[in-house]
């Protein structure tokens, strides 16, 4: 090995060693690793939360984070996933009442308006909730947000939650048994492109209802929204609908529990944003997501999104990259904190150990050369002296780049033993 390297490592390699131990003990303490596989709680595949969650688990797979996509009844049984743990995500819609507390939950934010839909039986010609006491209306799957909210506006306009005729069918076989005239009257709470919403707003065999109490929805339930579906939307070419209709419409909320990870939360979001940012009928481009129409308490991660964006690492490097940097981070500030003052040292202390291995000859040098000068020596002592002395010298072991300083010293050496027998000769003369 080259005597400078083995100099270096000799000074240096004990400060690396310190480093590297105080790095693998600081490594215990930082947060873990995201998981490459999370679940998120869907709905029913027909729906539009299960469409949506494939379309998150496509961003997401883009990064090599596996989203597994677990169809269910719809939110009451997503919510009750998270709290159990059998998810990390879920799609939920706005107003469900949760008083479960196995685990505390957080919204990333609301996604989309997914309005509440009402469609009647042609003939059934009714203004207000109320009126379907008594008829035959398919109110949901049980499980699902639907059911949840539709139970709980007709208590509020004075239907028993186990009226006569209420149904609880899915959305599929919703809309089946109202074209077959099996039902009066579904509700439906989604977007406007889900399979059985587009199927029924082209259908000339059933109606929409005008919720023309929606602003007073809105005002007692903040969760929901007043919204107004524009004559022809649905199609122009056929004037659907032939009029301009009023919904009260919740919000779908992405919600997690609190022991996803950060790094996973912060991806969603972005992945949120590229599905969700070109708006649909009821929103404009850029209006969702947003963190208002809150179904849970907006997560830390959210709130930071919202305020300055995606996570500065991750604009610039991959996931993977982004999300160890950030991690490790925990411990790099203060290990270089530890480092800068030692980094900075280092050299003057090298270069004073290196140099102190031929200065403090010179305080020998002197000694003997003192002596001599006091006749406190012989000369042939003082030879053998300086003999002895340089042969240490010649076995110091320096880098090259102090080779200058050493033959200095040497020829210090042969300064002296010249003086020495040039006073010999004058006192032999």
């Amino acid at each position: 090995m080259n005597k400078d390297i083995r100099q270096a490592l000799s000074i240096y390699g004990p400060i690396t060693l310190a480093a590297m131990i105080a790095f693998a003990v600081a490594y215990q303490f930082i947060k873990p690793a995201p998981p490459d596989h999370v679940r998120i709680a869907s709905g029913s595949p027909q729906g539009a939360y299960y469409g949506y969650a494939q379309s998150y688990a496509r961003e997401l797979a883009k990064e090599g984070i596996t989203l597994e996509v677990v169809p269910t009844a719809g939110s009451v049984e997503n919510i009750r996933l998270l709290h159990q743990g059998k998810v990390d995500i879920a799609l939920v819609q706005g107003g469900i009442e949760d008083r479960q507390e196995q685990r505390r939950l957080y919204s990333l934010g609301s996604l989309y308006y997914e309005p509440l839909w009402l469609f009647l039986r042609k003939g059934v010609d009714i203004e207000r909730l109320g009126q379907l006491r008594g008829l035959r209306v398919s109110v949901g799957a049980v499980g699902s947000g639907t059911r949840a909210l539709v139970l709980r506006l007709l208590q509020a306009n004075g239907v028993p939650r186990d009226g006569v005729g209420l149904a609880s069918l899915d959305s599929r076989d919703s809309a089946k048994a109202l074209l077959e005239g099996r039902l009066d009257g579904a509700f439906f709470v989604g977007s406007p492109q889900g399979s059985a919403v587009g199927q029924l707003l082209a259908s000339t065999g059933v109606r929409l209802f005008d919720f023309t109490r929606a602003p007073a929805y809105a005002r007692r339930y903040r969760f929901l929204s007043d919204l107004v579906l524009p004559r022809g939307v649905a199609d122009l070419a056929r004037d659907l609908p032939p009029a301009d209709v009023h919904l009260a419409a919740p919000a779908a909320n992405l919600v997690v529990s609190e022991d996803t990870h950060p790094a996973i939360s912060d991806l969603l979001l972005q992945a949120v944003t590229r599905v969700h940012e070109n708006g649909d009928w009821f929103a404009g481009r850029g209006e969702f997501p947003q963190p208002r129409l809150l179904a849970y308490p907006l997560a830390d991660e959210a709130r930071r999104y919202y305020k300055h964006g995606p996570p500065f690492l991750q604009r610039y490097l991959p996931f993977w990259a982004a999300s160890l940097i950030d991690r490790l981070k925990v411990m790099l500030l203060p290990l270089i904190l530890m480092l800068l003052p030692l980094i900075k040292l280092m050299p003057p202390i090298y270069n004073w150990r290196m140099e102190s291995k031929i200065y403090r000859w010179y305080e020998d040098l002197e000694k003997l050369e003192a002596k001599a000068a006091a006749d406190g020596l012989d000369p042939a002592e003082a030879r053998n002296e300086l003999a002895r002395l340089e042969d240490e010298v010649r076995r110091i072991d320096v880098p090259s780049s102090y080779g200058r300083q050493l033959y200095h010293l040497r020829q210090h050496i042969d300064l002296v033993r010249g003086r020495l027998d040039q006073a010999t000769h004058q006192a032999g003369a």
